[in-house]
């Protein structure tokens, strides 16, 4: 009886801890995390869209938020219809009289950056215009060649590509919602929606030096598949001269074509 009742409280225990009722990796978002410096030294302050993504190289992304509330909830979907809380690092917020503040000073003027079980909560510093009009930033992680975030604001968005990837070739590279303009500045891809009408954006992107390899690998296969089809042929052409020259291949003349039986013509 007592070893049943210790592995019962052992898998309660179990449960408990994957579940993550005991709050493990919950609380305030380390200092070094929010006071990293964000990729190229800095974010896109000056966009004129309230949403400002710009993917780097190394599978991180920078992103500015114009609010117009003094908090925010980031999470990403899992697929159970659950959230996770979003990893940010390189936590900044900008005034609009234009003073910026890293993670700690947000923390220091009422500010929290913390994490619970579902959500990474940025409340803004308690002196921020409770109207909005200030922006949020910060860096985060995404996959090598696809994109995707919740839209947790309304407006505009825009989304910049690293250098050398495009969307041009359907399947491989695609952006959702439809509905945006394609632009190319200095070079890279800028994506642009007036509106956001979704709740999800996201791209899928591609190397465009990988167009040369796929296209590469199907001329391969190409040449396999015809090699094959001329090797299948010659066979059975040799196969034929074999057959004509055993004999068992002879035409039937039309002078022995006695034509249909009696009473069928």
């Amino acid at each position: 009886m007592n070893r049943r009742l210790l592995l019962a409280l052992a898998a309660l225990a179990l449960l408990v801890l994957t579940s993550g009722c005991l709050g493990f990796g919950t609380g305030d978002v380390s200092k070094e995390r929010v006071n990293a410096e964000p990729p190229d030294g800095g974010y896109t302050w000056d966009a004129n869209t309230t949403v400002r993504i710009e993917i780097q190289a190394n599978t991180q992304y920078t992103a500015v938020y114009e609010l117009n509330q003094t908090e925010i909830e980031l999470y990403r979907r899992d697929g159970l219809g659950g959230r996770n809380p979003l990893s940010v690092e390189a936590v900044q917020y900008r005034y609009p009289n234009g003073t910026q503040l890293d993670g700690s000073e947000i923390r220091e003027r009422g500010g929290e950056i913390r994490q619970t079980r579902d959500v990474t909560i940025i409340a803004l510093p308690s002196d921020a215009p409770e109207n909005g009009g200030g922006k949020l930033a910060f860096t985060g992680s995404g996959s090598a060649k696809r994109f995707s975030l919740p839209t947790y604001v309304d407006g505009s968005y825009e989304i910049l590509l690293p250098p050398d990837r495009s969307i041009d070739v359907p399947i491989i590279g695609q952006a959702r919602p439809p509905g945006y303009d394609y632009s190319r500045v200095n070079g890279q891809i800028l994506l642009r929606w007036s509106e956001m009408s979704a709740d999800t954006v996201s791209v899928q992107f591609y190397l465009e030096r990988d167009l040369y390899i796929f296209g590469g690998v199907f001329v391969l296969f190409g040449l396999i598949g015809l090699g094959g089809l001329l090797y299948y042929r010659r066979q059975i052409e040799e196969l034929k001269d074999q057959r004509e020259e055993m004999g068992l291949d002879v035409d039937t003349d039309d002078e022995f074509d006695e034509g249909p039986p009696p009473g069928m013509r």
